[in-house]
């Protein structure tokens, strides 16, 4: 007999030694709360097809979304294609693009994968992870984003909002993107977990801020295990 065929989204493995901070009843009560404030997140990039998706997640490695969608209006404006991206020609993506940080090096992988998709996918973009993370400048974290926008499949792409709120919620403590992606699909209950990164990241992005997290605001704030303990009001001293 052949050896059967390997799952095609194999079930991640969680390390024995670890389990979630919070209950899962907690854990429960975290993503009804995230549903009820937001149902349907989405990603904040702007896009109007699988391709320009693609391209204005790759832009975004290291820029923030705001900076990509004033860099991808113009650059959409003339191509929203890979054909008309080729036809575009590095030099004038490039212009297009100086706006945001790596803009060369991006500007060179949005050529290439463009040429890429022509060449090798008939000008559309392959819809599943191991084609996808063959395009110059997509790895596992545009290709997870990519595939959960499109509904393809309930990735976690773990950017550094996602690695930072999943640490303070106790739903992971993986010291490497990979790791806290495996513990917070072990995690999250299947219902949520196809909109799970959006609602992490856009937490991290707007209340779980890096530096001053924004707890008086958090509406999940009571089933944290980092929020600071409040403080207790000094005793006055009489005279």
């Amino acid at each position: 007999m052949g050896r059967s065929a390997a799952p095609r989204h194999p079930v991640p493995v969680l390390d024995p030694q670890w389990e979630p901070i919070l209950t899962p009843s907690k854990i429960r009560k975290l993503f009804e709360r995230f549903e009820a404030a937001d149902p349907s997140p989405k990603t904040e990039l702007d896009y109007t097809s699988p391709y320009t998706l693609v391209v204005a997640v790759a832009l975004s490695a290291q820029a923030t979304d705001v900076s990509v969608n004033k860099a991808t209006a113009r650059l959409f404006s003339l191509a929203d294609t890979p054909t008309a991206m080729v036809a575009l020609g590095l030099d004038q993506i490039t212009d297009l693009i100086r706006t945001i940080g790596l803009f060369r090096n991006k500007a060179k992988n949005v050529l290439a994968l463009s040429r890429i998709l022509i060449d090798q996918h008939g000008g559309e973009v392959p819809l599943n992870r191991e084609a996808l993370q063959a395009l110059p400048g997509v790895g596992r974290k545009t290709a997870s984003v990519v595939l959960n926008e499109l509904g393809i499949e309930p990735a976690v792409a773990v950017d550094t909002h996602v690695f930072r709120v999943a640490h303070r919620l106790g739903l992971a403590d993986g010291k490497t993107p990979d790791a806290v992606e495996r513990q917070l699909k072990a995690a999250i209950p299947a219902q949520w977990l196809q909109r799970a990164h959006h609602w992490l990241i856009l937490h991290g992005r707007y209340v779980c801020v890096a530096r001053k997290p924004r707890c008086e605001v958090c509406p999940v704030a009571d089933l944290c295990p980092s929020r600071p303990a409040p403080k207790r009001p000094s005793r006055s001293t009489e005279a």
